[in-house]
């Protein structure tokens, strides 16, 4: 959530001098960026883990990795600390930038990997080894993105970028671990890309806990076997490498095409795993779930009627949920898959379940009835062939609305069935959804987090 440029979302409610908020891969903590330096939280419970406070300027983009000690940042605000060109890596344990990166234009994204450094520029997606020395590996041409919209899988073996194609509503996605080299490269200069993903941090200190909580050391590089290579898809040609000898390799990888959207992206995120990919349009009204590999519409979720500016969009650790906050104050839960929680299934042989009570109680409108997977669908959808797309549509079985007049991202937390909301006021909610019941979700916590910047 970059707050560093006025827009039609900003709010007087805003904290001053905060310049960025955003999760880190498993929503464990999260980070700020403001005009006077940078600070990290724990999440739950919401704790300041570290801060660095500049004299000289303040940070835009401040991009964890889980919670080791290594940082993405690009200056910002009205004295940025570094050019906004530049992508700054610094190392927390040595207190100063240890690698910097320069690009001709204005920097809007970064994103991290253990093994990967992702950098976003208006119509480029830059992809560099993450190492001390890093080495681009990709670039990738994009229509307008002056939001700097990317996701980037965080599992260990699974290495799936997505962010906006070249037209109005597609999607672009990249398996980065399928790029191929279309000649040997014989020589063992150091200036030479890798060509395989295998080879990235070699040359890079072991990344190390600095913001560590015990409960989540575990969490930091899930490991998972390896998905297959996504088909139907084109080679693009991304950065070619001169050796000692003369001969030149030129690396290519796999892109598939997924046009998500008639009107322009708005939101895009990707699951753990990268085998899922949600967006949301710039009207707001649907979530879309697709399968990364074949490009199949998974879901089709209805956030509300009205246009709206879609925030943020996070699918929980086990990809079967989603949350989605939006201009209109109101976090939207949704069911990806026909089980419940609990693992019982959808079924009214089953007795009482979640979406019989919530139609029986908040929700209780003849209009509506529960869909497969639990949530919320109306009633003629079986005549979903004959009616308007509306009477197709699932809406969230769980909902709530923070207090707070502003923008703010939400991600699942890491006690099971709670969601951490983090606003533009400097607050941070966690709220309590029933899996079974569903309807209004329960606030458990309200903490300012920003109260004054000069504590």
């Amino acid at each position: 959530m970059n707050l560093s440029k006025p827009s039609s979302s900003s709010s007087a409610a805003d904290a001053p001098g905060l310049l960025y908020a955003g999760f880190n891969q498993d929503f464990g903590c999260f980070a700020t960026g403001l005009d006077s330096g940078f600070r990290i939280y724990n999440c739950d419970p919401l704790k300041e883990k570290m801060r660095k406070d500049f004299e000289d300027g303040g940070i835009s983009i401040v991009e964890m990795l889980f919670r080791c000690n290594y940082l993405a940042l690009v200056g910002g605000g009205k004295n940025p600390k570094y050019p906004p060109n530049k992508v700054i890596i610094w190392d927390d344990l040595k207190s100063k930038g240890i690698v910097e990166l320069e690009f001709r234009s204005e920097v809007k994204n970064v994103k991290l990997r253990r093994d990967r450094i992702v950098v976003v520029l208006a119509n480029k997606v830059f992809v560099y080894v993450f190492s001390a020395n890093p080495l681009k590996l990709h670039t990738f041409e994009t229509i307008d993105n002056d939001k700097g919209l990317v996701a980037l899988s965080s599992s260990q073996n699974h290495a799936i970028l997505a962010f906006p194609g070249r037209q109005k509503g597609h999607i672009q996605i990249v398996d980065l671990n399928t790029f191929h080299a279309s000649t040997a490269v014989t020589s063992n200069n150091s200036n030479t890309l890798p060509t395989h993903s295998s080879s990235t941090t070699s040359s890079f200190p072991h990344h190390r806990h600095s913001f560590s909580s015990s409960s989540h050391n575990d969490h930091q590089f899930p490991n998972m076997d390896r998905r297959p290579s996504m088909s139907n898809t084109g080679k693009i040609k991304n950065s070619n490498s001169i050796n000692s000898s003369g001969s030149t390799t030129v690396m290519t990888t796999n892109v598939s095409i997924i046009p998500a959207h008639s009107g322009k992206l708005s939101c895009l995120s990707v699951n753990s795993d990268g085998s899922k990919c949600a967006s949301a349009s710039e009207k707001g009204t649907l979530i879309r779930v697709f399968d990364t590999s074949s490009g199949k519409l998974l879901n089709e979720l209805r956030r509300g009627v009205d246009r709206a500016e879609i925030y943020s969009i996070a699918f929980d650790q086990s990809s079967t949920r989603l949350c989605v906050s939006s201009d209109k104050g109101t976090v939207h839960i949704f069911n990806l898959d026909a089980i419940l929680g609990n693992g019982a299934s959808h079924s009214p042989n089953n007795g009482s379940y979640y979406a019989e009570k919530v139609i029986n109680s908040f929700y209780s409108n003849p209009m509506l009835s529960p869909s497969p997977s639990g949530n919320r669908q109306s009633s003629f959808s079986f005549m979903k062939d004959l009616l308007p797309k509306y009477f197709s549509s699932e809406w969230s079985f769980a909902h709530f609305k923070v207090i707070a007049d502003c923008r703010c991202i939400c991600g699942f937390g890491q006690e099971v069935n709670t969601i951490i909301v983090i606003c533009a006021d400097g607050s941070c909610y966690k709220f309590l959804f029933d899996p079974r019941k569903g309807g209004e979700c329960v606030r458990e916590h309200y903490t300012r987090f920003l109260k004054d910047l000069d504590e």
